[in-house]
Parts: C-alpha cells; structure tokens; sequence
C-alpha cells in the first residue's frame, strides 16, 4: 500500500525510509552499517536500496576520512527536496492505514514492530 501511495515520487517504502532515517540525523553521517543496523536490514539489501538513491542524486556515499574502509552516507539537498515530496503521500498512506484499522490498532501494530525490530533474539544471529 505504502509503495502504491509513493509511486508519484518515484521511491519504493524503503527507500523512503532511509532517505527519513538520513535526514532525522541530521549533519551526523552514518556509517552503512550503522544504516543498515538502525533500518533493520542486512548490509547487500541496504546497498541494493542506496545505488539508485546515488544514481538520482538523493544520497551520497563518502569515504570515512577516519577510516578509509568505511563509507558515510549523506543525504543531499535534492534528497532532502525528494523527501519532503514524498512525506505528504506517506500521510496519505498512513491516514488510510489508520482509517481501515483504527488508531488504537496501527499504534499497537507500530509498537509491536518496533519491539520485534529491536528484539536481539529475533535480530542478532546466533541467539537463542
């Protein structure tokens, strides 16, 4: 529903999301893995959603001067102009969410995932 809400813009739900998770940082550049870790995603499907994100302009990827071997990610000012396109379909899809299920239920549902995203038994590998 989300990337049908989004098509006018052009991004996909994730790309969306990373491009809010770059811009609610701020001038602090994450690290890809840092990205990737406060997304919830692995690493090769992180870089699957940032090379087109690169290739429109949207984001940068810099080599961390303190560490040659990692790379930052900055949004850029046309990322920024994209993004806030693009916050106004998010609401729209976000007020039909809410319309179908009730506020109580998609504040319920949004607690839920962010417990489960942030649950190291489900996320980290290995335990148990």
């Amino acid at each position: 529903m989300y990337d049908t809400f989004l098509t006018p813009t052009g991004l996909k739900s994730t790309q969306y999301g990373i491009l809010s998770e770059l811009n609610s940082r701020g001038a602090a550049l994450p690290t890809v893995n840092e990205l990737a870790e406060a997304l919830v995603m692995d690493r090769s499907t992180l870089g699957q959603n940032l090379r087109p994100l690169e290739r429109e302009g949207l984001v940068t990827i810099l080599t961390d001067p303190k560490d040659r071997r990692s790379r930052l990610i900055a949004l850029t000012k046309q990322g920024i102009v994209k993004l806030n396109e693009a916050a106004k379909y998010w609401r729209m899809a976000q007020d039909r969410f809410e319309t179908a299920f009730g506020q109580e239920k998609a504040a319920e549902l949004r607690s839920a995932l962010v417990a489960i995203a942030h649950n190291e038994k489900l996320t980290k590998p290995g335990n148990s």
